[in-house]
């Protein structure tokens, strides 16, 4: 799939692709766009440098090699930055500890348990990328890209959980407010996890973003919320050295209160994903491309779908009842083609062809008792 930010010069045909009248297609079904573009596949980080070059001058295939190597490649970068964001929370985990062994720091202690829950969130995530790369199968025709929503609704449990800990914790220092000792190194200790917690965060929810992965979007949600967490030891840190002992668990309900917008944020990413929901705007995009296809009479209806973080598509188009089989066809293809080029982040198309005439003839009317 290429880059729907590069400019791609479109190549309508001056007319529409004729061929033998006996000739039988089904333009209803999937096309695998094995039609010899003449590039051949490129694999890797090889690729990824080239194509934004080479895109303006080099035809592009889009077989099914392509479109394994594309979804393969979203789910290795997930991997990288799984493995990535969960040494760094690790290592800011490790760190709390021992600040917490000798200052006696209550607050710092929640917040490094935090910090250790939010770099184990990685494993349901790494588990459902792993997962999402076997193919399909007879029963799971789709593949098992679904395993990402799944592994999004255990981390939104998570971040369901942080919320009521902190909770718990600022009502109980506010009944029960304790002395901290080496109120320097807590802070330090407050600030190394707000900034290990940012970073992740930033970083999954970028990638997570620019591969269409909700659920790696919601865990950078959740290691966000975690670093508003350390803050609240910073803050909270900063009233005890002044005298305000109350400044913590204060300080630790108004995070609870920011921990709950970030979870009211995640599940709705989740659950929008788990409906099948999508951005109208792509939609509109999808009916301008397929609309400026030759041959093209009227756009019908056109259905997307999150597959993992992969796009699909269903498109019904109106052509002229005059064209041959073969004709209709080559119609249909060039929708799917420009789709799968122009459209962010689309792997498949099935697009489907209705004859526009003649005038008064209904097409579906076999079908009318079944809408």
């Amino acid at each position: 799939m290429s880059d729907p930010n590069t400019p791609h010069k479109p190549h309508r045909p001056d007319r529409l692709p004729g061929g033998d009248p006996n000739e039988h297609a089904d333009h209803g079904h999937p096309h695998g766009h094995d039609h010899g573009h003449g590039e051949a596949s490129g694999h890797g980080r090889v690729r990824a440098l080239l194509a934004l070059a080479g895109h303006a001058f080099t035809p592009h295939g889009h077989d099914s090699a392509d479109k394994t190597d594309a979804a393969l490649e979203s789910s290795s970068r997930g991997m990288r930055v799984l493995a990535t964001s969960f040494a760094v929370l690790m290592m800011t985990a490790v760190f709390q500890t021992v600040i917490v062994a000798f200052s006696g720091s209550v607050a710092l202690l929640g917040d490094t348990l935090h910090n250790f829950a939010d770099a184990l969130t990685a494993v349901p995530l790494a588990i459902a990328f792993s997962v999402g790369r076997r193919a399909a199968t007879r029963r799971f025709t789709y593949g098992y890209g679904r395993a990402e929503d799944l592994a999004g609704v255990v981390i939104v449990a998570l971040i369901a959980t942080s919320a009521g800990l902190a909770g718990y914790e600022a009502v109980k220092r506010l009944i029960a407010p304790e002395n901290v000792q080496a109120l320097g190194w807590v802070a330090t200790a407050g600030v190394v996890g707000f900034l290990g917690n940012e970073w992740v965060a930033r970083y999954r929810i970028k990638v997570g973003r620019e591969i269409g992965s909700a659920a790696l979007v919601a865990d950078g949600l959740h290691a966000r919320t975690d670093g508003f967490t350390s803050l609240a030891v910073l803050l909270g840190a900063g009233g005890a050295a002044l005298g305000w002992p109350l400044a913590d668990p204060i300080v630790g309900l108004l995070i609870t209160v920011a921990i709950c917008f970030v979870l009211r944020d995640a599940a709705r990413e989740i659950y929008h994903r788990l409906m099948d929901a999508v951005d109208p705007s792509l939609i509109e995009r999808a009916e301008q491309i397929v609309a400026r296809v030759a041959g093209v009479e009227r756009v019908g209806s056109i259905r997307l779908r999150w597959i993992g973080h992969a796009l699909r598509a269903e498109v019904d188009i109106v052509v002229g009842h005059e064209l041959s089989l073969v004709q209709a066809h080559a119609v249909a293809v060039e929708a799917e083609h420009r789709l799968i080029h122009e459209l962010p982040r689309l792997r498949a198309a099935t697009v489907h062809t209705d004859p526009g005439g003649p005038e008064g003839t209904d097409h579906h009317a076999i079908l009318a008792a079944h809408a």
